[in-house]
């Protein structure tokens, strides 16, 4: 007869500690946690209670250019530069080091192609060819030399960009002015000469020849203001 109250005594406690326990367990969070779950409880709720603005807003996230997870909108991309608008033909006047002073050269040719054309004049030879130069005329040589095409060299490049018939004559002028040059003088038929004859040909402000290549090319370009499509005028 005793143990019946003894095991209801117990089975009391027990209930009360259980009580006690859940009620830590589930007791309310703090005032600002208290918000945030009340928010994701609305958030959610209304997630459910509306899937069709769901999508709809969705959609219109999709149209206005933002992104989602599941539609990603596409990167922004940069307006492609038409050949056109510069001119699909170049000319670029450049400069490299050297043993020496330096060269000056101009890479010309297609923008859609990877191919370059190199005009320059050097003297024909090694050391005592070139150390000839200062006191006599030299033979030159007026294609590509090394270092010309070794982007590692270069010290200054200035590029102005022409339409098709213009660069038929600029190209022309330069093949003729490569066949013409048969000598080269350090003091008077040197690089930056070759190369601001080419320049004065296509209507560029040129600056004068005895300096070093790399300020040649640097002077040509701030001379012309870096002007970068030329027209030809109509009575070259």
């Amino acid at each position: 007869m005793t143990t019946k109250p003894k095991k209801l005594g117990l089975c009391l406690l027990a209930g009360f500690a259980f009580a006690v326990l859940f009620r830590c367990e589930v007791q309310p969070a703090s005032a600002d946690e208290s918000d945030t779950h009340a928010g994701s409880d609305r958030v959610i709720s209304q997630q459910k209670r509306e899937p069709h603005k769901r999508i709809a807003d969705a959609n219109a996230l999709v149209s206005s250019g933002a992104s989602t997870e599941s539609n990603p909108a596409p990167l922004p991309t940069r307006k492609p530069v038409s050949g056109s608008a510069k001119g699909p033909y170049y000319v670029d006047f450049r400069a490299r080091t050297a043993a020496s002073w330096g060269h000056a050269f101009v890479w010309f040719g297609k923008t859609s192609e990877r191919e370059v054309e190199v005009a320059g004049l050097t003297p024909a030879g090694d050391t005592l060819a070139y150390m000839l130069g200062y006191v006599t005329w030299v033979p030159s040589e007026t294609g590509a030399s090394y270092g010309d095409l070794d982007p590692e060299y270069l010290t200054a490049s200035y590029r102005v960009y022409l339409n098709e018939p213009d660069a038929k004559r600029v190209f022309a002028y330069i093949k003729k002015l490569q066949a013409s040059s048969p000598v080269w003088s350090a003091e008077i038929s040197n690089c930056t000469a070759f190369i601001g004859d080419i320049a004065n040909f296509m209507g560029l402000k040129v600056p004068y020849r005895w300096q070093r290549p790399e300020e040649y090319v640097n002077n040509l370009k701030a001379m012309n203001d870096g002007r970068q499509i030329i027209r030809l005028s109509s009575d070259q």
